[in-house]
């Protein structure tokens, strides 16, 4: 019987979600950078042809073997549609018509079709009154710490809009597809080598109609050392993290970590480019600690436990 996933995180998953966020903000620098002398889909590209190679060859140096099964890479196809080629092709193009904090408020729309979709398509994470006003509390972090300005942008450009969204929504029905792994035994490692596998092949005839990458000069040393950092970190051991958490916290859970990359890329631009935080950045930060808390449950956990403990003992005095 596959275990409950309806429940709170342990400290473990909680350091693997943080160590997620991290790598997936970090993925901002290394864009910033490879953006600057390749186009977006050739950069994609790229991203999850590397991370293939290089899962490719971890699989087996960790004594692991790839599945041969038609049904198992099928589901890879699925995952690699719903966890890259759509989201990504999605938003490079959005954020060719939209501000990036505007898109990034819209992505973070993410765990909220994740909640309506787990309780519609699962049996084990259902939702709850906490986990929906977790969800609307870190939605609303997320728009404070990016700044208001952004939503002046809101109600034009309403394709491109529309485009983020169908990315957020994407996400979410990928976490409910990647359930699915577990229940069919394949490891997370070899999960995420067969992700991002399926994706390279469904993306590169996109690049090569779109971009035409044999037509464009060879990027510098520093270009493709981005390409390599968001292709080694932010994809490849990423996913693999990604489906560890997925396939012992569920994909609500798991998704909680849209919340937390904006936060891990500002944390970052303040300790590496010396980026200033602002007070609207600490404000946007303690309501995602908020949200996080209420869809975990330990808000609601503790003021059930504090409701019946009397005053005079949680005080400290003795009765």
């Amino acid at each position: 019987m596959p275990p409950t996933v309806n429940r709170t995180m342990s400290a473990p998953e909680w350091a693997m979600l943080l160590s997620l966020s991290v790598l997936w903000g970090g993925s901002f620098f290394f864009t910033r950078v490879a953006l600057s002398a390749l186009p977006p889909f050739t950069l994609v590209v790229l991203r999850v042809g590397l991370a293939a190679l290089i899962l490719n060859t971890v699989v087996p140096l960790s004594g692991l073997r790839m599945p041969r099964e038609a049904r198992t890479w099928v589901a890879f196809l699925g995952m690699g549609f719903l966890n890259n080629a759509v989201p990504f092709c999605l938003i490079v193009w959005g954020q060719t018509h939209i501000a990036s904090g505007l898109a990034a408020i819209l992505n973070a729309a993410t765990p909220l079709f994740t909640v309506v979709a787990a309780h519609v398509f699962t049996s084990d994470e259902r939702m709850t009154g906490n986990r929906l006003v977790g969800v609307f509390i870190g939605l609303a972090g997320v728009a404070v710490m990016i700044g208001p300005t952004v939503l002046a942008g809101l109600g034009a450009d309403l394709l491109a809009q529309l485009a983020v969204l169908g990315a957020a929504l994407s996400y979410a029905f990928a976490g409910i597809f990647g359930r699915r792994f577990l229940r069919m035994g394949v490891q997370p490692l070899a999960t995420a080598t067969g992700q991002v596998t399926a994706s390279t092949l469904m993306l590169v005839p996109i690049a090569m109609v779109v971009d035409r990458p044999w037509t464009l000069p060879l990027p510098d040393a520093s270009a493709w050392g981005a390409v390599f950092g968001i292709a080694a970190l932010s994809t490849a051991l990423a996913y693999v993290l990604y489906f560890r958490i997925l396939a012992t916290a569920g994909a609500t859970n798991l998704l909680l970590v849209t919340f937390l990359i904006p936060v891990s890329a500002i944390l970052l631009g303040a300790a590496v480019l010396g980026e200033r935080l602002q007070p609207q950045h600490l404000i946007g930060m303690v309501l995602i600690g908020y949200g996080l808390a209420a869809i975990d449950g330990r808000l609601w956990t503790f003021s059930q436990q504090r409701r019946r403990i009397p005053p005079d003992v949680y005080q400290g005095r003795n009765i």
